[in-house]
């Protein structure tokens, strides 16, 4: 089994991808741009198999306007040896790449110029991953589409838009339930008509449902049967609603209980599980460790190292908790950990616990410091007390600390992400 997290990092340095405004398009802005992407994207794989992160989803967006004719560059030449680079890395590491295009890439539209456009994306997708000379296990995930007031129509179309798709895009495409149009008993359907594997959703499940009574462990296994060896193991996405905003929205991290409870349930290992979640590889960190059979209280400390700053911030009761819990070194008590780590995200921050932080940061420049930079920072403390700076004016101020006397265990810190 492996687990995963989708597009972009949290705290990893030099992971952000560019693009730009179609209007500033030019072969030169394009060059660079792609440059850049390429070079986060293999930053992004090797911070992966530095913390066994063996599923990840590529960005649609790594090639600015890649299935646009405002790109008509040979990037897949001309970047030849870096995508090769970046894809022997995957293959050595034996993590699982895919990608997943957005919700302008509709098969199923009775617009021929959309459906147009769908064909062209899904051959940039493809393209990607050839470019990385990465198998066939490695996919691009699609809904179905639309309804446009004739469900029958829709699938009909769908069905005949995809026989028309290249060899190369079929080999790579799956699809998956959504939370408005295809339920997963609509998408299954699709699925063995046409033998595409079927990537189940839980939420969107939980969302749109079959009427039929089926749990969703049930549906999982029907999707089962949908992949072939050739298509690696069975893939699904796994996330959580956030109470705070509409139904559909991610929540903002994954709770360790109830992926726990999920993950047992499944009473499987051949299976991929596809994180969609706001933090990201946060998240997938923690589910691993929470599933991980070795148990070594030193990968606690390290995510702790990360957190600390940030928990204290937050709940100096939950920090002291955290440290009087990593003590004993024989122990390994990760679902007490992350369950005080999401305590103390869940609370709200007070001005004086943002304070003490800050000052505990602080004691790591206060002797190397500079006597104009002592004032500033005291006085950014004293706006801040008074109501005249935001917190983030002493975040910027410690980052830039942080930075210039290369602290590195302070750059790693989520206090300055979260």
């Amino acid at each position: 089994m492996s687990i995963g997290y989708a597009c972009l990092t949290i705290g990893v340095l030099n992971t952000n991808l560019k693009s730009c405004v179609i209007k500033n398009v030019n072969e030169e802005k394009l060059l660079d741009l792609i440059s850049n992407n390429l070079n986060s994207l293999e930053n992004i794989i090797d911070y992966n198999v530095k913390n066994n992160i063996q599923l990840f989803r590529i960005s649609s967006d790594l090639i600015p306007f890649g299935s646009s004719p405002a790109n008509n560059i040979p990037w897949w030449n001309i970047f030849s040896e870096k995508f090769e680079q970046i894809g022997m890395k995957i293959q050595e590491s034996g993590m699982r790449v895919s990608m997943h295009p957005g919700q302008y890439t509709v098969l199923n539209s009775p617009s021929l110029d959309v459906v147009h456009r769908a064909m062209e994306d899904l051959k940039y997708h493809t393209k990607v991953l050839d470019s990385l000379r990465v198998g066939t296990e490695h996919k691009i995930v699609l809904h179905i589409g639309g309804i446009y007031n004739d469900k029958k129509q829709a699938i009909d179309r769908f069905i005949n838009n995809y026989n028309d798709l290249e060899e190369s895009v079929k080999q790579r495409l799956v699809i998956e339930n959504d939370d408005k149009s295809y339920n997963i008993k609509d998408v299954l359907e699709i699925g063995i008509k046409l033998n595409i594997p079927v990537i189940f959703d839980n939420l969107h499940n939980y969302i749109n449902s079959s009427k039929e009574e089926k749990n969703q462990i049930d549906w999982i296994n029907e999707c089962k049967k949908t992949w072939r060896p050739k298509d690696g193991n069975q893939k699904i996405h796994y996330s959580e609603q956030n109470i705070l905003k509409k139904t559909g929205s991610h929540s903002n991290s994954i709770k360790s209980n109830q992926f726990i409870n999920f993950y047992e349930c499944l009473g499987r290992n051949d299976i991929d599980i596809m994180l969609e979640v706001k933090d990201k590889n946060l998240s997938a960190v923690k589910c691993i460790n929470c599933t991980s059979t070795y148990k070594d209280i030193k990968a606690l400390e390290l995510e702790w190292s990360k957190y600390k700053y940030k928990v204290l911030e937050s709940s100096p009761n939950d920090y002291v908790e955290i440290r009087n819990l990593l003590k004993d070194k024989n122990n390994y008590p990760v679902m007490e950990f992350y369950k005080l780590i999401e305590n103390a995200m869940d609370e709200e921050i007070t001005i004086g616990n943002a304070i003490n932080a800050a000052l505990h940061i602080w004691g790591c420049f206060k002797k190397i410091a500079s006597d104009k930079e002592k004032m500033s920072f005291m006085k950014i403390i004293d706006e801040y007390k008074n109501g005249n700076a935001a917190i983030s004016k002493i975040k910027n101020s410690l980052w830039k600390m942080a930075v210039k006397y290369e602290e590195q265990y302070l750059l790693n810190s989520y206090y300055f992400m979260l």
